[in-house]
């Protein structure tokens, strides 16, 4: 019998959890969760890899895709479709494939974890130069090992995100990020201390690689898509606070721009055309700071 990951073990400190209150109910879970953020901590070093093998893709005109089962799964889905309209993200630049396909977003599809030919469909589907980033919180789901294994043939990289250390998968990966959450409170239901690590681990990583990839400038998202009525108002405020430039001009500037907010954070601060923003960004590959300072410098 295969040992049990650590995921799956009983925790001693909620073996009477069916006898507690709400409240000592609610503590325990709670205390719980405050671990998760201290073993995501311990494994930054990996995470930081791993957004440097994300950052190399997407700069290359490649992919990163997610791969994941369940919860994993699920979370994935979540962190890529957020990047479109976070970072004006190109919708196909990240992708996430789920075991058993969109319908298992919401009826769970538990028996398409054990899939390996799914997963090593998904795979096979990738290009040299993709990065595939396999989720899974014990370390050893078919349907994601068989994809990474399908990757890495290849020529992708491969990272694997679990919460077992011990992972047999995490041998074939170039980078294995491995928060050691322990047994859940609710043995086995990894949707909460594992999923919870996962959520922090691609929520870091994803925003890690999109900054590095110029897509803000300082902490303002100045790539987001303005598709309401909120967000076109947030948009012009992140020009005034980039710029210090009051709103109306920030309305005029934007329009000039074509509404690409870019180009008109860079005419605001640097006082130039939206000819000369364009072509500043387009040639530091939209890195608001490079634009500027080529503007700067005299040729």
């Amino acid at each position: 019998m295969t040992p049990l990951a650590r995921t799956e073990q009983r925790n001693p400190n909620s073996v009477t959890i069916d006898r507690m209150s709400t409240v000592d109910l609610l503590q325990l879970i709670n205390s719980e969760d405050r671990a998760v953020p201290v073993v995501v901590a311990e494994v930054l070093p990996e995470l930081a890899a791993a957004v440097e093998l994300a950052v190399t893709a997407l700069a290359g005109g490649h992919r990163v895709h997610y791969v994941g089962a369940g919860t994993s799964g699920r979370l994935a889905v979540l962190d890529a479709a957020e990047l479109i309209p976070t970072f004006g993200l190109e919708p196909d630049r990240v992708m996430a494939h789920i075991a058993g396909g969109p319908a298992a977003l919401t009826r769970p599809a538990e028996n398409a974890e054990d899939d390996e030919v799914a997963g090593a469909a998904i795979g096979g589907q990738v290009a040299r130069g993709d990065l595939v980033v396999g989720l899974t919180a014990s370390g050893r789901t078919p349907y994601v090992r068989a994809a990474l294994a399908a990757a890495r043939a290849c020529g992708a990289r491969t990272v694997l995100i679990s919460a077992n250390p011990a992972s047999p998968i995490a041998d074939a990966v170039d980078v294995h990020i491995a928060p050691d959450t322990g047994p859940e409170v609710l043995t086995g239901s990894t949707r909460m201390k594992a999923g919870t690590a996962q959520k922090l681990v691609l929520n870091a990583f994803s925003t890690a690689t999109m900054v590095r990839l110029g897509r803000t400038y300082s902490n303002l998202m100045t790539d987001m898509l303005a598709t309401n009525a909120k967000l076109r108002d947030r948009r012009l405020r992140i020009l005034a606070e980039a710029t210090g430039a009051d709103l109306e001009s920030c309305r005029q500037a934007l329009a000039d721009a074509g509404g690409d907010a870019k180009v008109a954070l860079v005419t605001l601060i640097a006082g130039t055309t939206t000819d000369d923003a364009a072509r500043a960004l387009a040639e530091t590959g939209g890195h608001l700071h490079r634009a500027l300072h080529r503007l700067a410098t005299p040729t």
